[in-house]
C-alpha cells in the first residue's frame, strides 16, 4: 500500500518520458499558475478557520450541541455524536479529533464508534468545501449548494445511523 504513491510518480514520469514531454517544465507550469489561485481562496479560508475557532473557542459549540441533543435523540441520533454532526460540515480535521474522542470513551468497535466512523464517512466538509472551490473561481452567491450539500450530510448522517443499527453493532 505503501508504494502506490511512489508507483503512480515512477508511470508519470515514465510515461512523460516515452512521450517526450519535460515533465518537470510541465510540473513548474503547473505549480506557478496555482499560486495566484491560491491567493485568491487564502482569505476565505482563513475567514472560515477564524469563524470555526470562534465557535468553538466562545463555547458556543458545546451550547448549540447541548440545545439540539434533545432533537437528536428524538430522531435517533445519539447525543454523543451531536458535536461531530455539527462540526462535520465545518472541519474534517476537527471531527477527526472529536471521532478520536468518541473511540476514547466508548471503543473503536462500539454502536457509538461505528456510528460516528460511518457518519464521517458519509459526510462532506460542506462549507471547507464550498468556500475552496467557489470562492476558486470567483462565486460569491452559492444560491443552492449549501442548502443541497447541507441536506446530503443529513440523509449521510441518518443513513449512518440507520445501517449501523442494522448492523447489530
Amino acid at each position: 500500500m505503501s508504494y502506490i504513491l511512489p508507483g503512480l510518480i515512477l508511470a508519470l514520469l515514465i510515461y512523460g518520458y516515452a512521450k517526450k514531454t519535460d515533465v518537470y517544465s510541465a510540473f513548474i507550469s503547473g505549480a506557478s499558475e496555482a499560486l495566484p489561485m491560491l491567493i485568491k481562496i487564502l482569505p476565505t479560508m482563513t475567514a472560515m478557520m477564524i469563524a470555526l475557532s470562534i465557535f468553538r473557542e466562545s463555547g458556543a459549540m458545546e451550547a448549540f450541541t447541548s440545545a439540539i441533543s434533545p432533537a437528536c435523540e428524538a430522531v435517533g441520533m445519539p447525543k454523543e455524536l451531536a458535536p461531530l454532526f455539527v462540526l462535520r460540515p465545518f472541519s474534517g480535521g476537527a471531527a477527526m479529533a472529536l471521532l478520536q474522542d468518541v473511540y476514547n470513551a466508548y471503543g473503536a468497535d462500539s454502536r457509538l464508534g461505528c456510528a460516528a466512523s460511518v457518519m464521517l464517512g458519509s459526510t462532506e466538509t460542506i462549507f471547507y468545501t464550498v468556500s475552496m472551490y467557489l470562492g476558486s473561481i470567483g462565486v460569491t452567491k452559492p444560491r443552492h449548494s449549501v442548502a443541497a450539500a447541507l441536506i446530503a450530510a443529513v440523509a449521510g448522517a441518518a443513513a449512518a445511523l440507520v445501517f449501523t443499527r442494522g448492523m447489530g453493532v
